[in-house]
């Protein structure tokens, strides 16, 4: 069983640690030990932990911290990077949870917002199955190495509605 907060600035050393651990696969799966997770700084993540833009989940069993995600919010969208679950407890539906709690946070405090965007590596279709799975398509492809292809996919919202309004066809408010 785990638990998801919000992470805070006290947080960060765990997150760093676990982000690093969580993506090696993922490094070598691609041939690359320069993946941006692995080369991420500390203080970068320190710093995310702190922007009022930046959203920040953690999952947590016991004392454990066992998965991370976070998102953006740009405008009417949200682009969401970084999830990452320990090695040792991956297909536990850890993952799952972080982003669709992080969905509902985002929705919750960003009404407006029209649409999530993230991208995953060619290479490891796990991923790409688990936000196929979560509503999120593909929308293109693109070659940032040799040896590197990666994957954009789009999820669409439909924004809430404004208090005392009703959402009717898509987005629209009355």
């Amino acid at each position: 069983m785990f638990d998801i907060h919000q992470a805070v600035p006290a947080d960060a050393g765990e997150i760093f640690t676990l982000q690093r651990a969580a993506f090696v696969d993922e490094a070598q799966a691609f041939g690359d030990p320069f993946v941006l997770p692995l080369t991420e700084s500390l203080g970068r993540v320190e710093r995310l932990l702190g922007l009022e833009d930046v959203l920040v989940l953690k999952a947590v069993s016991g004392t454990r911290l066992v998965g991370t995600v976070r998102a953006r919010v740009m405008g009417t969208g949200a682009v969401i990077a970084r999830l990452a679950v320990a090695p040792d407890l991956r297909r536990r539906g850890i993952g799952r949870a972080l982003l669709a709690d992080l969905e509902h946070r985002l929705r919750e405090h960003h009404p407006a917002l029209t649409s999530l965007t993230l991208s995953t590596g060619a290479q490891d279709t796990g991923p790409q199955r688990l936000y196929r799975g979560l509503g999120y398509t593909e929308t293109s492809r693109e070659r940032v190495a040799d040896h590197l292809v990666m994957v954009h996919m789009r999820k669409e919202l439909v924004p809430r509605p404004t208090e005392g309004g009703t959402v009717i066809g898509r987005g629209t408010v009355v």
